[in-house]
């Protein structure tokens, strides 16, 4: 029984006429019975699923979703991905003035610049060849399916803002990110669990910290955020039923919030409220949920052994099974961030520190998609929010936007396949730039999705991921 108070203030804000004939016709007919029964609500109300906006979708898509591995810190590309033998061969020179003069620099500004030659060395691997470094050997096994990236760009020189940037396409903080743009344009395939999951690892380098603006919706509805999971211990704080209270006494007081709720979105129509509504059905459907999604007793010896992980152990290597465990139940976009590149002293031993501790995991991920047939429909992202100085400071690297690599592998980019390149000295990218806003615009474009048409208005403004910038990079598509 709804309370008199609670009436009494709804009808402040409505007639008593309106609102007694929405009690009848409204939450009577329809409303009530679909929050008795969310599968009715889903079907019937679109506002309180995670419905295509994109729908149809623009053209077909390639990929289904995708998990972005955030190799945050400013993963050095000298150290990974791009070979240059000119670097090593000026070791401990002076950098050129050419090459430098007038551009950005974080924290060697008025020092004398010396090259620093690559630490390790590169290998060619797989049938195509690839030039990756020695610090990734289970990456040298799957190089095949890699698109490497050695022309990468960004606009922000330190760590917050760029992460913003590769994040939401802007250093604003605010905007939604990648992550509530895709589950906004194509919703979720995944009934319990959000559409847009976060995990987090560290070790290996300074620990940079990551904020949840990160993947916040920004001015989209709130329920497109991504939700931060625990890697070890429970995934969501307060998930469990209290002592005393069962899961019958549970569904009834979500269904009495929820038929609260439901009067107030009637009568002013605020979308948080349907937000609301819905994040309350899902917490409690996460109650079954996301225990099994822990449960690793289903996944073979052989699997753990792949991966390097016992499961759920809040390492890197755990947090890559269970990115595979959320794409097998229809989560859009996961997003892992491992706290580990950024080493400004001691690049030799950090980069190969850091590298054995997201090696094993990455390369079974991409091997265990591909043996399950899903690798074809995912896209992999593997990429840092900058790169590293190819310049010393001391035993380590400044950070730097002017080129760098990432990869991406899986559904619809071309496999071992190498796109652009910089400098004989690794500072500039000089051969087919890779921007950050094109990464987004290819990102959407194998997804089904027309960056330019998908839009959201925000005080008198249609505002998008991409910006008024981006473009489709056809040459590194399958």
């Amino acid at each position: 029984m709804i309370h008199k108070n609670v009436l009494r203030d709804i009808a402040l804000r409505d007639t008593r006429r309106v609102l007694l004939g929405k009690l009848g016709t409204g939450i009577g007919s329809a409303a009530l019975a679909a929050l008795l029964n969310p599968r009715l609500l889903s079907a019937a109300s679109p506002r309180f699923k995670q419905q295509a906006v994109v729908d149809p979708l623009h053209f077909p898509a390639k990929a289904k979703r995708v998990i972005f591995l955030c190799q945050a810190g400013g993963m050095s590309h000298l150290e990974t991905f791009d070979d240059k033998p000119k670097l090593a061969a000026m070791d401990g020179q002076p950098m050129p003035k050419s090459v430098t003069q007038g551009q950005p620099i974080a924290q060697l500004q008025g020092e004398n610049l010396s090259c620093l030659g690559p630490q390790h060395p590169f290998l060619r691997c797989g049938k195509s060849g690839q030039r990756i470094s020695s610090i990734f050997p289970h990456l040298a096994r799957v190089a095949d399916e890699l698109c490497i990236i050695n022309s990468v760009q960004t606009e922000q020189i330190n760590h917050d803002p760029a992460h913003t940037f590769m994040n939401t396409g802007t250093q604003i903080s605010g905007r939604p990110a990648m992550g509530a743009w895709l589950t906004y344009g194509l919703g979720s395939e995944a009934e319990n669990l959000p559409g847009f999951v976060v995990l987090t690892s560290a070790g290996g380098g300074q620990g940079q910290p990551i904020a949840a603006r990160q993947w916040h919706s920004g001015f989209l509805p709130s329920r497109f955020q991504g939700v931060q999971f625990r890697s070890a211990g429970d995934p969501v704080l307060y998930l469990a039923d209290p002592p005393g209270v069962n899961r019958e006494r549970q569904r009834r007081t979500i269904d009495a919030v929820n038929r609260l709720n439901g009067i107030y979105d009637e009568t002013i129509e605020d979308p948080e409220i349907a937000t609301r509504i819905a994040q309350y059905e899902l917490a409690f459907q996460m109650q079954t949920s996301v225990p099994e999604l822990m449960d690793f007793a289903g996944e073979t010896q052989d699997t753990l052994d792949m991966y390097g992980t016992k499961g759920a152990d809040g390492t890197y290597a755990a947090n890559c099974l269970l990115a595979r465990r959320l794409a097998e139940r229809g989560v859009r976009f996961i997003q892992l961030y491992h706290r580990g590149w950024d080493h400004h002293g001691d690049i030799k031993g950090g980069a190969q520190e850091t590298a054995r501790l997201v090696d094993q995991g990455t390369g079974a991920l991409i091997k265990d998609l591909k043996q399950r047939g899903m690798l074809d429909e995912t896209l992999i992202v593997f990429a840092g929010e900058f790169g590293r100085t190819p310049m010393a400071q001391g035993d380590g690297r400044d950070h730097h936007i002017r080129g760098f690599s990432m990869f991406l592998c899986g559904g619809g980019i071309k496999p071992g396949f190498r796109y652009g390149a910089t400098d004989d000295l690794g500072y500039l990218a000089v051969e087919n730039v890779f921007h950050v806003h094109d990464l987004h615009a290819t990102m959407l474009s194998l997804m089904g999705i027309d960056h330019k048409r998908l839009t959201y208005q925000y005080r008198g403004r249609d505002f998008r991921l991409t910006d008024v910038h981006g473009n489709v990079v056809e040459a590194i598509l399958s």
